[in-house]
């Protein structure tokens, strides 16, 4: 049975998943996080379904024996891909949380009825998991966006190139009419106000790394599974370390973090 003291596990492909262990640490800023980028087989996007699946077993299993309490996949690709998978694979070693079905929850008990749009990669789009989960009185209009995860990963947002990308994508025409816009993709939150200043206000914008944030802090508060240490530490691990996540890291964290390479296959 967990505890409340042992560690949060978040993972992710790379940077993204560091919106949603930064939203958790700002919401719980007393649990012990462990994080893990897969920067060796970033971006997930554009891989396939086996092969998330093959890195989120591998993974679970280093959060795993490193006692953690609860999983946050913190990827719209693994979750799609690999959610149902993990939790049965982990069954009842620790609680499993994605970022797609805290946000479907949102939507259909405060959206029904209103035009929905959502922006994701490739494989979030095409797996159409959306689609499925939400009411059927919400119109979603999907559009893959596969040049935002790289963009931002090799650093370009708040900039003219990112301004310009950004703004070639929501132009699109199937995204016209839309009262909301799903961030479907944990890097989108870095780059949240520059959509924002495109639509002037005029859409909400749905961060799913808010929102799985509040999932896991509910999650916790009702399974009396709240940690309440005054030192919470973070730990993070990488399967290849590289200069662009170490510097995603302190921007950030305000800091220094110290990064430690383990590779999923030895």
């Amino acid at each position: 049975m967990s505890t409340a003291s042992q560690p949060i596990g978040i993972f992710d492909s790379g940077i993204g998943g560091l919106t949603v262990a930064h939203a958790i640490r700002q919401q719980l800023p007393q649990e012990h996080l462990l994080y893990f980028g897969d920067t060796a087989h970033l971006p997930y996007g554009d891989k396939s379904e086996a092969a998330i699946q093959a890195y989120s077993i591998k993974i679970a299993d280093i959060l795993l024996r490193h006692g953690c309490k609860v999983i946050v996949i913190a990827c719209h690709s693994a979750s799609s891909a690999a959610y149902e998978l993990l939790r049965e694979y982990v069954n009842k070693k620790a609680h499993i949380i994605n970022v797609i079905d805290p946000m479907v929850e949102k939507i259909n008990r405060e959206n029904s009825g209103e035009t929905v749009g959502l922006i994701g990669t490739k494989r979030t789009v095409q797996s159409g998991v959306y689609a499925r989960k939400l009411r059927a009185d919400v119109s979603l209009r999907s559009l893959a966006t596969p040049l935002l995860a790289p963009m931002i990963e090799e650093g370009f947002f708040n900039n003219q190139i990112s301004h310009d990308i950004i703004a070639q994508y929501l132009g699109d025409a199937h995204l016209s009419g839309i009262q909301r816009l799903i961030l479907a993709c944990t890097h989108y939150p870095l780059i949240k106000k520059e959509i924002d200043a495109y639509y002037r206000g005029a859409v909400t914008l749905l961060d799913s790394a808010e929102i799985a944030a509040q999932a896991l802090k509910e999650y916790l508060t009702t399974t009396g599974l709240l940690n309440d240490s005054r030192q919470a530490t973070e730990q993070f691990f990488v399967s290849d370390y590289t200069d662009a996540f170490a510097a995603s890291t302190r921007l950030f964290f305000q800091r220094e973090v110290p990064l430690q390479r383990h590779a999923l296959w030895d």
